[in-house]
């Protein structure tokens, strides 16, 4: 007997890798298998490739958990680049970081089995397997005292406002590639952050105000005016809570929305709440696309952004070649005329 239905009309393909399949490809094969959350990646390189390509869709990238000292910053500046980001929430920390390989400093391969106690003697900072010499953080001390006091007034100044000084002063990563193409990066709790401290020190001496609700108005107005909205979360936190609330406040949610995270929905946290549970609050549209993809976003995040960059060029290729194909046509029709 035949009790199928469409939905469970679609059978799970066996995977079959070769050694020379492209990202894309193999993201394919992910899809015909369809299970568990490489099935959800596949999906979310679906949604994802709607949202780059979509030319009427303001992008939103939600940036948290700690996606630079792993090397992801330059995917994340890569993008910006490329017109793939309208606006960037990010926590400070992320920023802190990306100021810190901006001014030459590096983060280094270290390990998690280890003595922190001698780590903390030898003036080296863990994230995990990752290591940052306190030397770092004295070149970024300087360098911050330096552009903060470059401010050209006493503000009052919205965070925005100080995260794009700060980027006009530096040649390279997020923050700078940010200022260039003239992309908004919010940071509301840039407090919580190595940048905070360091204005602090600088408020000791010199009256700076900032204005953080200020920002909120800019975000506000970016949400408003989009005809549609579309978002990437990498993790959760303050940004995707800053992003999802400024939606909130339109008379639309977002119409597709992708979050890549490695924490559990039942406990209750925002960065493990589902996309479905926003739906609810209305940040998320009823027919709106989204995916969960649960993993290290180490993992998830570069091949996201492969996979949907191959598919973006591959259409962009045979839309080209349509467009020569049509001109040959339109060009051999006044010939023959």
């Amino acid at each position: 007997m035949n009790h199928h239905n469409e939905q469970h009309a679609v059978p799970v393909y066996q995977a079959h890798v070769s050694a020379h399949m492209t990202v894309g490809e193999l993201v394919s094969v992910m899809d015909g298998a369809g299970a568990y959350n490489g099935g959800a990646l596949a999906k979310a390189v679906d949604i994802y490739e709607k949202m780059i390509t979509s030319p009427d869709m303001t992008k939103f990238l939600g940036l948290a958990g700690a996606m630079v000292p792993a090397g992801m910053g330059g995917l994340v500046s890569d993008l910006i680049n490329a017109g793939h980001v309208d606006v960037l929430v990010s926590t400070g920390a992320n920023l802190t970081h990306d100021i810190i390989e901006a001014i030459g400093c590096h983060h280094y391969h270290g390990t998690e089995k280890c003595n922190d106690n001698q780590l903390r003697e030898e003036e080296i900072n863990r994230i995990y397997d990752i290591y940052l010499p306190n030397d770092a953080f004295c070149c970024f001390e300087e360098k911050m005292q330096e552009i903060f006091e470059a401010l050209p007034s006493n503000g009052p100044y919205s965070i925005q406002e100080l995260l794009a000084h700060i980027g006009s002063h530096l040649d390279s990563g997020i923050l700078a590639t940010a200022y260039k193409q003239k992309i908004p990066v919010f940071s509301p709790a840039i407090q919580d952050s190595m940048i905070g401290l360091q204005f602090w020190l600088f408020s000791q001496g010199r009256k700076v105000i900032i204005d953080a609700f200020s920002d909120m108005t800019t975000i506000l107005d970016l949400a408003y005016g989009a005809s549609t909205a579309g978002a990437l979360f990498i993790g959760g936190g303050v940004p995707k809570n800053f992003i999802m609330q400024s939606m909130l406040m339109t008379e639309h949610g977002f119409t597709h929305a992708i979050q890549l995270t490695g924490d559990r929905p039942d406990l209750g946290g925002l960065s493990g709440a589902t996309l479905d549970e926003a739906r609810s609050w209305g940040k998320v549209d009823e027919g709106a696309e989204t995916i969960t993809v649960y993993g290290d976003a180490t993992i998830t995040f570069p091949i996201l952004i492969a996979a949907t960059l191959e598919r973006a060029n591959t259409l962009k290729t045979e839309k080209r070649k349509e467009h020569e194909e049509n001109n040959d046509v339109a060009k051999k029709r006044r010939m023959d005329a």
